[in-house]
């Protein structure tokens, strides 16, 4: 896990967890940057984020848990109540347990998702 050290990359970020962590992490990297390939990755909050038109979703490791979250507005976890129902879900957080298979396929929606209401926001701004 990452220390009390600014965390520069990604890759510095992934490299500080175990091994099955790090690949897990990577599983995750690499699904959201599949359902958003234009989006931009960076180092938020001494987390992993992808931003296209704002931030869009960030992803992290901890003890016993993987966990991904969206900035505002929060409907992306809204939206996917149901298929979120067997994790613990905060307003703007899901926590996946280690001990489970990751949930690849609603991750990558929940991404496209949030990167599209970022988009239609965008375009909002755009034509005021």
């Amino acid at each position: 896990m990452p220390t009390g050290d600014k965390i520069q990359s990604v890759e510095e970020y992934v490299g500080a967890f175990p091994e099955e962590v790090q690949a897990s992490l990577e599983r995750i990297r690499q699904t959201i940057s599949q359902a958003i390939p234009a989006a931009e990755e960076v180092i938020s909050y001494q987390i992993p984020a992808f931003k296209l038109h704002g931030m869009v979703i960030y992803y992290s490791a901890y003890k016993s848990h993987y966990s991904i979250s969206t900035p505002p507005p929060f409907t992306a976890f809204e939206t996917f109540k149901e298929e979120l129902a067997p994790y613990e879900v905060s307003k703007s957080a899901v926590k996946f347990p280690m001990d489970k298979p990751l949930p690849l396929e609603l991750i990558g929606k929940i991404a496209k998702f949030k990167a599209q209401e970022n988009a239609e926001a965008a375009q909002k701004k755009k034509k005021k």
